[in-house]
């Protein structure tokens, strides 16, 4: 069963289930796949695979971790919540996430492969490393890692 299927499934039996909050991420995160078909030229019902599901999913991921903290600074603690439980639902969707020790080690191996030095060499570094961990880490985590590596 692929990923899209696998999250229409989901989405029937929280709907027998009528489990509201769940009910809704999921017709949120099915627009989100819809749209996506569309601007790919697949037409509404088209089905992505995987790869692209799980973009999609990383990018809704993000968007309610910020918002979570929008909202949390702004003194609206309910509706955080709300957004970060979001989250965590389609998060449990995508790949394990690489663990630091991880991450660290894939990064060094990569800058020691390319023989990076110095800062000019980022764009190529994270080119090369991202290439590598698709969805198991965000992209604003590597970065920083790779910054860190390479200045110093």
């Amino acid at each position: 069963m692929s990923l899209h299927e696998q999250i229409e499934t989901d989405l029937r039996t929280a709907m027998k289930a009528r489990d509201r909050e769940r009910t809704s991420a999921l017709r949120m995160v099915i627009a989100a796949l819809k749209n996506r078909a569309v601007a790919d030229g697949l037409g509404p019902q088209g089905r992505l695979d995987d790869e692209v599901v799980q973009q999609v999913l990383a990018t809704e991921v993000k968007r309610r971790r910020e918002a979570a903290t929008s909202f949390a600074e702004g003194g609206r603690g309910d509706a955080a919540a709300a957004e970060a439980a979001e989250a965590e639902l389609y998060a449990a969707y995508l790949p394990t996430q690489l663990t630091d020790a991880e991450l660290t080690a894939l990064v060094d191996r990569v800058i020691a492969d390319l023989g990076a030095e110095g800062p000019k060499a980022m764009g190529q570094v994270m080119k090369a490393t991202m290439a590598e961990v698709g969805n198991r880490a965000d992209g604003s985590r590597v970065s920083a890692l790779v910054r860190s590596r390479l200045v110093g």
